[in-house]
């Protein structure tokens, strides 16, 4: 009988969900997760013998030496410290700014912030991802960072004194402003200052944060867009290259990204950011009717203006022509239905305004990376993951 392999939680920090997806790995290949693992209090089991380590080296100093000192395949699910001999699998945090950044650009919006509080790893590559996303439609992004102001200090005079500074900030901007927050409690922070400013969410300001802070509203009276970075996925991911490992498998050290799986739109991006009245006409009739059979010429004749003139409007206020807005917002719907609905394929693709399942096959894969089926086994993967709760480390 094959020996069940025996395998370490290291995590200096984690989120239930990632936990959720080493469970259902674990489960699926019989692995025996230790009782010396960490996951709560940070208690290091000096001695711990066993098959691999799955990681999150970016805080405690003396866990990672800890983890070091074993010898053993090892997945870090941080960069923090990306000079260690182990495999890395993080988030794809370019792509989340990308699809925020489309979010954004989809509604029309050529006012742009970044808003970020420290130096961590995580914050600089996605703000890095969002103002080279922005760029790519021709604008600029202003990226303000708390721990760099002049004025910051310590102590119980701070909190005070950074409301007042991002106040400032968002209240300086250009509105409309779309304002991009590394995580979720950031993006929290931006709709509570709005609201103590009067300043109007989504009218003014509009927000998205990343899904990565039980602090995300989620049923408050208005709560926030967020990326859902899918940090089931990334657990159940990580867990699969350490097995490659434990297999003897040689793992190429460039880290290995996970993508997030989408926007979850909510009532702080909804709104159309764009003065021009047929362009605002197009979108509202793109967006009422794009799982139709319609053609840029119906869209032109519905905004009242020329084929050509729609076309000019479009790059000028929207950085991308009518047909690009079409076919992204039927792929955005098309996303959405494979992974909350069990429609067919067929019928995904007839839902979201394609005449042909291989016409809808082609479109998927050129903007997603991927076929149809592939993506909503992974979305089916994530729903399985968020209805088994956190692991019971045994």
């Amino acid at each position: 009988m094959k020996r069940q392999k025996s395998v370490l939680l290291a995590l200096g920090w984690h989120d239930h969900r990632l936990l959720a997806g080493i469970a259902a790995y674990a489960a699926e290949h019989h692995w025996h997760i230790s009782a010396a693992s960490i996951t709560k209090e940070l208690a290091i089991p000096w001695g711990w013998s066993g098959d691999g380590v799955l990681a999150w080296l970016a805080g405690s100093d003396e866990l990672c030496e800890f983890v070091q000192s074993l010898h053993k395949p090892t997945v870090d699910f941080s960069l923090r410290r990306a000079n260690l001999p182990f495999t890395h699998v993080v988030q794809d945090h370019a792509e989340c700014a990308r699809l925020a950044a489309d979010h954004f650009i989809r509604r029309g919006f050529k006012n742009f912030l970044f808003y970020s509080d420290s130096g961590n790893w995580t914050f600089e590559e996605r703000g890095d991802g969002f103002v080279r996303a922005v760029a790519k439609h021709g604008h600029d992004c202003t990226w303000i960072r708390w721990h760099s102001h002049k004025s910051y200090r310590k102590g119980r005079g701070e909190w005070t004194e950074r409301r007042a500074w991002l106040a400032a900030k968002i209240g300086q901007a250009k509105k409309p402003l779309a304002v991009f927050a590394a995580n979720g409690t950031l993006a929290v922070e931006v709709q509570e200052v709005c609201d103590l400013a009067d300043i109007a969410v989504p009218q003014e300001v509009s927000i998205i944060g990343i899904e990565d802070d039980l602090l995300l509203p989620q049923s408050s009276q208005r709560p926030i867009t967020a990326v859902d970075p899918d940090f089931e996925n990334l657990g159940y991911q990580g867990a699969a290259w350490l097995d490659r490992m434990m297999n003897g498998i040689k793992v190429d050290p460039t880290p290995i990204r996970i993508p997030p799986t989408r926007i979850i739109a909510r009532r702080s991006t909804d709104i159309t950011a764009v003065n021009h009245p047929g362009v605002a006409k197009a979108l509202r009739f793109i967006a009422e009717h794009f799982s139709e059979n319609i053609d840029i010429d119906t869209v032109a004749r519905t905004a009242g203006i020329s084929r050509r003139g729609l076309h000019q409007a479009f790059i000028e206020h929207l950085g991308l022509t009518p047909g690009e807005h079409i076919r992204s917002t039927r792929i955005e719907h098309a996303k959405r239905l494979l992974g909350e609905s069990n429609n067919k394929v067929e019928s995904v693709a007839f839902l979201c305004g394609y005449q042909s399942v291989n016409s809808f096959f082609i479109a998927f894969k050129q903007a997603c990376g991927m076929p149809p089926g592939e993506f909503r086994k992974q979305a089916l993967l994530g729903r399985v993951l968020k209805q088994d709760g956190e692991i019971a480390v045994a």
